[in-house]
Order: structure tokens, then sequence, then C-alpha cells
């Protein structure tokens, strides 16, 4: 099964989904929906009686309930009960709560726009500037944004031509590229700017994702002219590709006398000051 994790908004809290790309179905953590209808502290007790209730009177839709590893609030991944949308419909009709019907238009639309995106993707460009918008991300950060977004798949899908995993592989090329150029791996960058499981692009700055696109792009480009034959061939591409934006980075800070790589965050986006941050000044006779 080919799955994308997502995380979806009701009202304002999460609910864990995965998409699969085989059957076209969402499918939805059933703990988080049980903890949204009902307000309860205890959504794990309250699934484990009603999936005894649901037996009683005769029910099979628990014995259908399937599962699928999914991101817990420790940030590791653990099996949890799913849901697709017929079933959940079908579970959320046996929970009583003020909530049921306008989840239920929820639901609804969530599955309608994902089919929309499917047949035209770029309703998802123009979905994600929404989000973003309404977040309160400047327009030209966003614009950036989506960019990096292209550009980001376009290099996965090159490393996907040459056999390479997702997973181990493209996380370690990812860091060979950050580390190059931001010298920093992705942990470490994130660490810098205080995140735990925050989206380290959602954070960086309109300098800081600009020289991260021209990282993955270069590589990219680098990649389909040299045409690495092995997972240590591209190895060395990404730390070409990633270089490449480091003389630029190397040559901003000496023009400008100030760091690029920042500890400024999603919370400077949101306070509309992180396009005009003044990061760590450098000494000038640190400069080589």
């Amino acid at each position: 099964m080919t799955k994308q994790d997502a995380i979806q908004m009701f009202e304002e809290k999460k609910v864990r989904t995965v998409w699969d790309d085989q059957q076209e179905k969402w499918f939805f953590s059933i703990i988080d929906v049980i903890e949204i209808l009902t307000d309860t502290d205890r959504p794990r007790k309250y699934w484990n009686d009603l999936k005894v209730k649901l037996k009683k009177n005769g029910s099979e839709l628990s014995d259908f309930i399937g599962q699928l590893k999914m991101k817990s609030s420790d940030g590791k991944y653990y099996k949890t009960d799913v849901a697709d949308t017929e079933q959940l419909f079908r579970l959320v009709q046996s929970i009583p709560s003020p909530k049921a019907e306008p989840f239920k238009l929820w639901l609804a639309q969530i599955a309608s726009e994902r089919l929309d995106e499917m047949h035209d993707p770029e309703l998802t460009i123009d979905r994600a500037l929404e989000q973003y918008l309404k977040l309160g991300y400047s327009e030209s950060w966003i614009n950036q944004r989506l960019k990096s977004i292209e550009i980001r798949k376009e290099l996965t899908d090159e490393w996907r031509s040459r056999g390479l995993k997702e997973g181990m592989h493209f996380a370690v090329l990812t860091d060979i590229i950050t580390k190059t150029w931001a010298g920093k791996t992705a942990k470490e960058y994130k660490m810098l700017k205080g995140l735990k499981k925050e989206n380290l692009r959602d954070n960086m700055t309109n300098t800081e994702l600009i020289l991260n696109m021209l990282a993955e792009a270069s590589t990219k480009d680098i990649s389909q002219a040299v045409n690495p034959e092995s997972f240590e061939h591209s190895k060395k591409v990404a730390k070409q590709g990633g270089n490449v934006a480091k003389v630029a980075l190397d040559e901003l800070e000496a023009q400008t006398g100030k760091r690029v790589v920042t500890a400024a965050n999603s919370k400077t986006v949101l306070s509309g000051n992180l396009s005009n941050q003044d990061p760590n000044v450098i000494d000038p006779k640190s400069i080589t």
C-alpha cells in the first residue's frame, strides 16, 4: 500500500489520517474522532466499550476495523485502529454527539476534496495557499514555500528513478544536502529553531528557503547530468548540490555581515517579522 500521512483539522482539532493510493481511500484514526465527538479524556476506553456494545447489538462493524501505524504524541509510530470514510460514517451514527452532523459534513468534504485533487493537482496548491494564508504567513513567504514543495518533489522523483528508497536513503541524502549548505543536519537544524514535530521548511526564513531550494535543485540537476548508479555515488552528488548553495550562503554572509541560518521559526513568521529578521551579526574578523 502506498501511503501518505496527513493531519486533518476539524474545528481546530487534529485527526490523524492516511491516504491509500491503491484503494483511493482515506483512513482515519478512530481514537482521534472519538475524542473530538465525545470530549472524553479517555477515548481508548470509550472505543473499547463501544466495540462491546456494537457486538451486543449485532453490528459487525468493529470486526472489519483495520490498523495502521500512525505518529503518536511522543513522535513515535504505533498501530492505531483506523476506519475508511464509509466505516466512519457508520461509526459516527453510533456516537451520541451534537458534533455528529457537522463532523459528517466535514468528512464528506475531505473525501470529495481528495478526489478533486487527484483529477486536478493544481487544487492541492490552491488549498495549501489558502491554509498558509489562514495561518498568517506573508504572500512572499508562501510563494517561496510552494515553490520549495515543487523542487523537493522533482528531487525525490529523481532519486526514485535511480532506484533509491524512501525512508533511510532519502533521509541520509537530505541530511547530506542540509549539512553541506547549512552546516547542520535536519535534526540539528530543527533543534536550533526549537522545533520538535514541526516541519522544518515551514520554519525557514525566505533566504533559508531559497538556499535550500538551490541546494535541492542543484542536486537534482547534477544527478541528471552524471547519472549516479549507486547510493554511494548519489551521496557524493548530494554533497555537490549542497555545496552550490553553500557558496552562495558564504558570499551572502560576507556581503551582509549577517548569518543566514538562524533560530527564527514560525512564531517569528506569524508575528510578521521573519522576512526582516536580523539574526546574530557575524564578526567581520571571522569572515575568511
